[in-house]
């Protein structure tokens, strides 16, 4: 992975790029369906990424966005606990994520690939695709994830499905520097489309676009006050 370093600078653009689309769709959705704040996902996976490329000493190209593994427990925990108890859960998560990553370093991956082996990863990654199909769906149909109509079936379609295409042709048989970037490929039609479909419309400052006050108080709820479910 160090040679993705070692790449020009163009190519490391191109690619980074690319990953921001991905990951930031991700990233986004993710609060979005389960009603959390946007703003604290952004913020605190920027603050994460950033802290994962120092310990690492840049060794691991990636970007650390929303798992969608959590989406199905936050919604449950959210409804019969409230938001700060299910912060809170979210938090003992991400310290038992941290201890885990001292166990690797200490004793390897050994443990983990016999704790979870890929006939255990395999089938949870595909629940977890298939859990989040119908939302893909109803967004490629011009419906929110809920399944309201936000544009008509037919001009959804007509932008949805030539993006797709889009890119996975260019991934498919692609060549050279188109090769490297398919869903960049693919946003670029879908926001051509739109544009020619008036689908895009004026740009307005946004009220979701601000500083989270990710520390504000009652956001995460301790042992004792657990079961008042505040929000």
């Amino acid at each position: 992975m160090q040679d993705e370093f070692n790449d020009p600078l163009w190519r490391q653009i191109l690619s980074g790029a690319q990953m921001l689309f991905v990951a930031f769709g991700a990233l986004v959705l993710m609060p979005l369906i389960t009603g959390l704040d946007p703003n604290v996902a952004l913020f605190t996976a920027g603050l994460g990424t950033l802290l994962f490329q120092v310990v690492t000493g840049r060794q691991v190209p990636v970007f650390l966005a929303s798992s969608f593994a959590f989406i199905t427990p936050i919604i449950l925990a959210k409804g019969q606990f409230g938001l700060a108890a299910t912060m809170g859960g979210v938090m003992a998560a991400g310290f038992v994520y941290t201890f885990l990553g001292l166990a690797v370093k200490i004793k390897g991956t050994g443990f983990i690939d016999r704790m979870l082996p890929p006939v255990v990863i395999g089938p949870v990654i595909i629940s977890i695709g298939l859990a989040m199909a119908p939302i893909a769906a109803n967004m490629a149909m011009g419906k929110s994830g809920d399944g309201a109509e936000l544009i008509p079936y037919r001009t959804a379609m007509l932008i949805s499905m030539p993006a797709l295409l889009t890119t996975l042709i260019v991934a498919v048989f692609g060549k050279g520097i188109f090769r490297l970037v398919p869903i960049i490929s693919g946003v670029l039609v879908g926001f051509a489309l739109s544009f020619y479909f008036s689908v895009v419309g004026h740009f307005s400052p946004c009220p979701d676009i601000q500083i989270p006050s990710a520390f504000g108080t009652g956001l995460v709820a301790t042992r004792t006050d657990r079961g008042t479910g505040r929000d």
